[in-house]
């Protein structure tokens, strides 16, 4: 399918009321780069204000879930419409917004048309006095498509605010998400790393060509993140930022789960060696991470064996699209060289690979998206003797981590699941790997792609070595010649991906900031491999 640029189908109009509504808080760009204060500044004095934007998730054919975040306690009310004028609505009564989740609360959206816009906007009102109310703030989404002739759009990338890059006013913040707001897509993709709790900034940072990068700076992004309110510090950074309120305020999210929104590379039972943090426990910091994600990320709960809360889920876009989205650290084995001849563990732990396993059997959705936190064959270290992905370098046959992807390839080959393709981001690069048998040491596969994009808003670094145990070659690649290289110097990547709603094809595209489609594949429907 040759790419066609996309009209976006929200009218200007639409478009000009969510900025309005979104956009009450001063932008980040015009705040001091040496300090920020914790919240944008009030509009309406003794009114409750939500100065940080809306934020949508979890949507369906019929339901959303809406956030928000006041400055005060509050009652959260929801209004939405067929319209953007707002004649007719719908009323939904929200809950009390307190103390208890840092001010942020969500309201369930059910009984929604699919495949339809939805305007809305959000009011606080004061508890004691539900007439005393801050200014609306407005929002728009679309429901998932009921209709298989109805296409889907969505986008990803990852890796936001890391290596010393956040929020630079001299060049307007995080200015891709603008450019990806105009895409005008139907959800986005972060897969992981949506914070940095273990990368603290500095007010300015020297290039290497002498120009100067200033970041917006908060008392929480000045050291490492340790407790619960420096864990939710963190998630409002972004928020700061105009390109994101916006973003946030038209194109529904679906979050995923890595390493830096706890600490670089952790994994379950580690207990770190690291003078710059006073707790050691991970678990104990990733506890705290976990309430601080679920209070900033609007993500309705869901619940494995026992009812315990999970991050691992299966998104539903209509007859076209599932996104299966993987958590791929919060049940893993130690980071290890990764050599061991068993491994039941690995990197999702037994139950998630079961769970993956059924829901990828039980799919009926034309093409299964599997949206990793981590790459596959791209050998990631961690130190000079572990690894912190799944690959470990050495090409023969499976071992460690790997054993567990060889168990979940075979099984999608064998049970016939067809139209499966990876996502991730992770790496600060972008790429397109193939995977075939023909290449790889472990051959009891159908072939696959990959698709690397990010970071979004963090620093570049060179590309990964490949591991030849499933036979990926590099399609393709575009990625700095140094480590860490600012948003000023090279440009943040993105993915995007489109399903057509006649030909059910599938097309992915690797897009640089500033508008550039790198590579584009075309995949066919209704295959096991390809």
């Amino acid at each position: 399918m040759p790419y066609r640029p996309h009209r976006p189908r929200v009218a200007s109009p639409g478009r000009r009321a969510v900025l309005r509504g979104s956009l009450i808080a001063p932008a980040a760009v015009a705040l001091s780069p040496a300090t920020a204060s914790a919240a944008p500044a009030l509009h309406l004095a003794g009114r409750p204000e939500a100065s940080w934007g809306v934020q949508v998730g979890s949507v369906t054919a019929s339901s959303a879930l809406l956030w928000v975040r006041s400055d005060r306690p509050a009652r959260m009310l929801v209004e939405t419409s067929a319209g953007e004028s707002f004649r007719r609505v719908r009323r939904w009564h929200g809950p009390l917004i307190g103390p208890s989740t840092d001010l942020t609360g969500t309201t369930p959206l059910y009984g929604l048309p699919a495949g339809e816009q939805v305007h809305y906007r959000v009011t606080l009102a004061d508890p004691a006095d539900p007439r005393r109310t801050g200014k609306p703030v407005y929002g728009t989404f679309r429901t998932a498509p009921a209709r298989r002739r109805s296409g889907v759009r969505f986008l990803w990338s990852g890796d936001i605010a890391g290596q010393g890059w956040g929020i630079n006013p001299d060049i307007g913040g995080y200015r891709v998400y603008e450019e990806m707001r105009r895409l005008d897509p139907d959800f986005f993709l972060c897969s992981g790393d949506s914070i940095y709790a273990d990368g603290p900034l500095e007010p300015s940072v020297t290039l290497p060509d002498g120009r100067t990068w200033r970041n917006v700076m908060t008392e929480e992004k000045a050291k490492v993140a340790e407790t619960l309110d420096e864990y939710r510090g963190n998630f409002r950074y972004n928020l700061l930022d105009r390109n994101v309120r916006s973003f946030n305020a038209q194109v529904p999210s679906v979050v995923q789960w890595d390493d830096h929104e706890v600490r670089n590379n952790w994994y379950p039972g580690q207990i770190l060696d690291d003078a710059r943090y006073t707790e050691k426990n991970v678990d104990i910091l990733a506890a705290r991470s976990v309430r601080a994600f679920h209070e900033y990320v609007p993500l309705a709960p869901s619940y494995g064996p026992g009812h315990r809360s999970r991050m691992y889920r299966v998104v539903h876009h209509g007859p076209l699209l599932d996104v299966f989205v993987l958590d791929m650290r919060s049940y893993r084995n130690a980071n290890s060289p990764g050599r061991q001849a068993d491994d039941t563990t690995g990197i999702l732990g037994a139950e998630q690979l079961r769970w993956l396993k059924r829901s990828l059997a039980a799919s009926r959705a034309e093409w299964k998206v599997i949206a990793a936190d981590m790459p596959l064959g791209l050998v990631v270290p961690d130190g000079a003797t572990d690894f912190e992905a799944v690959a470990q370098g050495d090409p023969g046959a499976p071992l460690g981590r790997e054993l567990q992807i060889a168990e979940l390839l075979r099984f999608i080959k064998h049970r016939g699941v067809t139209g499966t393709v990876w996502l991730t981001a992770d790496v600060h690069y972008t790429s397109a790997q193939h995977y075939v048998p023909e290449r790889a040491a472990f051959k009891d596969f159908a072939p696959f792609w990959e698709f690397v994009s990010g970071p979004l808003a963090a620093g570049g670094f060179p590309a990964n070595a490949l591991d030849g145990t499933f036979g990926p070659d590099r399609v393709f690649v575009r990625a700095p010649g140094r480590a860490n290289v600012s948003p000023m110097e090279s440009p943040q990547y993105f993915g995007e991906v489109e399903i057509d709603g006649d030909s059910a094809e599938l097309t992915v595209r690797l897009r640089a900031e500033g508008g550039s489609v790198l590579f584009t594949k075309v995949l066919r429907p209704g295959r096991t491999g390809q």
